[in-house]
């Protein structure tokens, strides 16, 4: 199903589903009213909570093809077989180069003792998962009305089927945009310099401003133009950077350094559409064309965490300090102005682990049966891995 609208067709196929599980076997496909009105007599003569039961079914595995509000960051998901990659992480760290044994040689003299050379790795371990339920209630007579043509039980399927997975998909996007937030704080936090660049400040440096502006007076000036363009310029000399194999733009644990790349296409890059949309319609839209950044996966966003403060973040992060150990520092990490993150495809992401329904015996004294859509999420950062917060200050 493309969209949330129940064709006569479609809704045969799913009531002959609901029939079929309710009684126990197959039932004719419908082809006109005479047959859809027999096989929807044969369901209700099957009893409400069997009934019920098959519908909440029907519904759950229906809402998994169908999105009629599409989540932002679907970036960020990764399938369990992915994300097996990060309950344990094996990294490995670099040694250092020794001169080679072959020359000189010395008569007499052993080339190599046979020493074992021992890898040095760095194991980090995911742990934790959060789980969410939606109720929601069928009552009888909801199903009584239902069920006098096809139309109105493709109103009723829809209705139930869109209102459940709107919730589904606005509950994935508000974790994930917490994902961001805590990887932005945390950086915040650790104060990696090569890991948060301030844009304002490299610029008025750059040009050599004397006097520096702020950004509120770059953007009343003639200079927000050339400001604009060197921004953009920046950010792909950043994803650029990021290709390179270093130790400077994630964590490192004492003595475990790990050199870490992240390629183009590893690449994801946020940026903050308040401040994006006025780029492109005072400056970029017939002067400049931002090429470099198609090389990787750039996504617009409109907001970090609140809707009402789009370029700001308000959380108490937790990360990974040098040690090794999780740190939550004891105050919120209150940043404003946080234009964009340009992040390593591992550094952030969430896996739905596990998504079913479970029901209620009917009460047949209400005549209403209650179920629960439910779904178990597990979401990650690794601070070992590249990622570099972009600040307009």
């Amino acid at each position: 199903m493309a969209a949330n609208v129940l064709t006569y067709n479609a809704i045969g196929t799913i009531l002959n589903q609901i029939v079929t599980q309710a009684t126990g076997k197959a039932q004719i496909t419908p082809t006109n009213t005479s047959e859809f009105t027999a096989v929807a007599q044969t369901g209700l003569l099957a009893g409400y909570d069997n009934l019920m039961g098959a519908i909440s079914q029907v519904l759950s595995r229906t809402i998994i093809s169908t999105r009629p509000y599409s989540r932002k960051f679907q970036g960020l998901e990764a399938d369990n077989i992915r994300y097996g990659n990060h309950v344990r992480k094996i990294n490995y760290v670099d040694r250092e180069w020794e001169d080679g044994s072959r020359l000189p040689l010395t008569t007499g003299v052993p080339v190599d003792d046979q020493a074992p050379t021992l890898d040095e790795v760095l194991q980090t371990n995911f742990y934790g998962q959060n789980d969410y339920e939606i109720p929601w209630t069928l009552f009888s007579n909801q199903i009584d009305v239902a069920f006098q043509n096809a139309d109105e039980l493709g109103a009723f399927i829809s209705g139930k089927l869109q209102n459940i997975s709107d919730m589904t998909e606005q509950k994935h996007e508000s974790m994930a945009r917490m994902i961001l937030a805590n990887l932005i704080a945390g950086i915040i936090s650790i104060n990696n310099a090569p890991q948060i660049v301030h844009l304002v400040t490299e610029y008025n440096a750059y040009v050599g401003n004397t006097t520096p502006k702020t950004l509120t007076e770059l953007r009343v000036s003639s200079e927000y133009g050339s400001f604009v363009k060197w921004i953009y310029g920046r950010v792909a000399q950043i994803s650029a950077m990021l290709t390179e194999r270093s130790l400077i733009y994630h964590q490192n644990v004492t003595d475990k350094e790990i050199s870490r790349h992240t390629p183009y296409d590893k690449q994801n890059v946020y940026l903050l559409s308040e401040e994006r949309f006025q780029m492109e319609a005072r400056v970029l839209a017939d002067t400049y064309h931002d090429n470099y950044l198609k090389l990787a996966d750039t996504a617009i966003l409109n907001f970090w965490q609140s809707i009402t403060s789009p370029n700001e973040i308000n959380v108490t992060p937790t990360y990974m300090g040098t040690d090794g150990t999780l740190v939550t520092p004891e105050s919120s990490v209150d940043q404003s102005n946080v234009f964009g993150l340009i992040t390593d495809v591992e550094a952030a992401g969430y896996t739905i682990v596990n998504q079913r329904t479970t029901s209620a015996a009917y009460n047949g004294k209400g005549e209403f049966q209650n179920f629960w859509l439910k779904f178990t999420d597990r979401y990650w950062n690794d601070f070992t891995e590249n990622a570099v917060v972009l600040l307009l200050d």
